[in-house]
């Protein structure tokens, strides 16, 4: 069977939807769906991008040139953001360099990728905030307030980089690849 035409009724299947229902939401014919999943025709073009947005999935995972599902890499890059803990900015640049190096090569990859990187770019700058807001706690001699400033803010943007990976990590492991971090701000398209 063609690898589209199979991976078209797969996730038809997959979204409990019947060729049908299908045709209905893409609007695109239902003996086109049937030949599509009978390797009769390829969708070209318009027809596939309709076929897709039925399907919530983008035509380059459809198509996916080479590209191939590796559940291991998507757990290991979410955990890769723990490297924060020993390197400053190493939430940014090692799930950078592993993100540059593969997310061409595996499905899904160049979606969670963004979605990670501009979340730890946002954390990053937020640490970095409320160091300086700490530092200006001194040098203003409003010890108190600074220190509360500081601990707090702190202490839950830690809990947040380091459970949001691992429950991520945990998520990705179980099949699910979607985006897993709050879109705060895209700085990475």
């Amino acid at each position: 069977m063609n690898e589209i035409g199979k991976k078209i009724k797969e996730l038809r299947k997959k979204k409990g939807l019947s060729q049908e229902e299908l045709a209905e939401y893409s609007k695109v014919n239902l003996r086109t769906i049937q030949r599509i999943e009978n390797d009769e025709n390829e969708p070209r073009g318009r027809t596939l991008n309709l076929i897709c947005e039925a399907l919530d999935v983008n035509a380059e995972d459809i198509l996916d040139y080479g590209k191939y599902e590796d559940k291991s890499y998507l757990v290991v890059f979410h955990l890769s953001v723990l490297v924060f803990l020993a390197i400053p900015v190493g939430n940014i640049i090692l799930p950078l360099i592993l993100w540059m190096n593969k997310k061409d090569k595996i499905i899904g990859l160049k979606e969670i990728g963004t979605n990670l990187l501009n979340f730890q770019i946002v954390w990053t700058v937020l640490a970095f905030i409320s160091f300086i807001l700490f530092a200006a706690g001194h040098i203003f001699h409003d010890v108190i307030l600074s220190i509360q400033i500081f601990v707090y803010s702190f202490i839950g943007l830690f809990a947040i980089n380091i459970f949001l990976p691992i429950i991520s990590a945990i998520i990705t492991s179980k099949g699910k690849t979607k985006r897993l971090y709050p879109n705060l701000i895209r700085i990475i398209k």
